[in-house]
């Protein structure tokens, strides 16, 4: 099974090595997770493990959820996700999954969900410069602009193009942090310290796991 847990991100601190280098980090709670169910080829059409985070009391879970977990032997758990795997694993449910999967892992993915910040406008969202603040122009500074010059067919269709950058909804959007490097992991508080910033507020839930990709660079260092 590829190497992934399921955590809470605790917040941003900083890690000194012992030369002195101040290096930012965020503190993410790695699990425990209980694998909740195994799916193999045989019965379920491909190869998968699912795994569970945090227990919820039964009255704030669905009846659904505490019967599910109940057959792998562990209480309802609040957050479950899936793994798709290319060959069967001999992992079995009720199985305890905690950080020390990372050990000899370098370089991690961390997906989570960013920060939702409403409804905001094209320079707030898109980092526009909005228009000229000079005498003459009328109080439409912060406006986007024309939209017709981007409109379908050269435009002289009926729609704008889809993508069209305007204002809308920003943030709360699933968001994959690539290649973090492995700082620090303390097995006992199942605290993982991964360098730089990750997705998501502080207690927001995070999927950790191993990197998928490196550049040459990190691919020498992990080797």
């Amino acid at each position: 099974m590829s190497k992934t847990l399921l955590g809470r991100k605790i917040g941003m601190s900083r890690y000194f090595l012992e030369d002195g280098t101040n290096i930012p980090v965020t503190v993410v709670e790695a699990g425990p997770c209980v694998v909740t169910q195994v799916k193999t080829e045989d019965t379920d059409g491909y190869n998968a493990v699912q795994i569970g985070f945090e227990d919820v009391r039964p009255g704030r879970a669905t009846m659904p959820i505490i019967g599910h977990d109940a057959k792998a032997g562990t209480a309802p758990k609040r957050f479950h996700r899936e793994v798709r795997l290319e060959e069967e694993t001999e992992l079995e449910a009720g199985q305890t999954l905690d950080v020390s999967v990372f050990e000899e892992v370098m370089f991690v993915d961390v997906v989570g969900t960013s920060k939702g910040k409403g409804f905001q406008g094209g320079m707030k969202r898109h980092n526009f410069k909005g228009l000229e603040a000079s005498h003459g122009v009328k109080r439409r500074h912060r406006s986007p602009g024309s939209i017709n010059g981007h409109a379908t067919n050269l435009g002289t269709g009926p729609k704008l193009k889809k993508g069209k950058r305007m204002a809308g909804q920003m943030g709360n959007k699933q968001i994959t942090c690539r290649s973090l490097p492995v700082i620090n992991i303390d097995s006992e508080r199942n605290l993982l310290l991964v360098k730089g910033a990750i997705p998501g507020p502080n207690n927001g839930m995070v999927l950790i796991r191993e990197a998928k990709r490196l550049n040459r660079k990190k691919q020498n260092a992990a080797s």
